[in-house]
Order: C-alpha cells, then structure tokens, then sequence
C-alpha cells in the first residue's frame, strides 16, 4: 500500500473509533475514562492530520546544521573553582 492509502485507512479507522467512543459515551455518560478515551482519540486524529501534511510536502535531504566553534581560547573564568580532571589541583603536584 501507498502512505496515502494507509492515512486514509488510519483515518477510517479512527472515524468509526470516534463513532464507538460517542455511543459508548451516551451509555456511560461523560467519565473521566470517556473523557481520556475521547481525547486520545482526538489527539490521534490531530496526529494522523500532521502525518498526511508531511507526506503531502516532498522531503528535502537534510543536512546536518553546522556549528561553528571559535579559535579564541575561552575565559579561564569559567573554570576558577573547578579542578584540571586528571592532574589534581591547580596549588598541588600530580602524583
């Protein structure tokens, strides 16, 4: 099957969902496990929505963001109260 196809199959089956939780909704009356049921229902829906959207729109090749990183040295400012890992304390020798 295509992804339109299964969307729209996905999309069938979460309209008769809606049908089922409305009725069952009439019979139990508006719960809190209706409610939830009922949302998670609508969630999906929105998801399947967005779904059908990103299939609609070709996918470009993405390619990574680059990040530069400066030559400058940092601010040794930032490493005052912070010990050199693996070689001790700056005011004592290394073993």
């Amino acid at each position: 099957m295509s992804v339109h196809d299964e969307l729209t199959s996905i999309q069938k089956c979460l309209d008769d969902m809606a049908r089922s939780v409305r009725r069952l909704e009439q019979q139990m009356g508006e719960g809190l496990d209706v409610r939830r049921v009922r949302t998670d229902c609508e969630h999906l829906r929105e998801s399947v929505a967005l779904l059908r959207a990103a299939a609609a729109t070709p996918a470009a090749p993405r390619r990574p963001e680059l990040v530069t990183i400066p030559d400058t040295p940092y601010d040794n400012s930032l490493w005052v109260d912070t010990d050199d890992e693996g070689l001790g304390a700056r005011d004592r020798r290394a073993p």
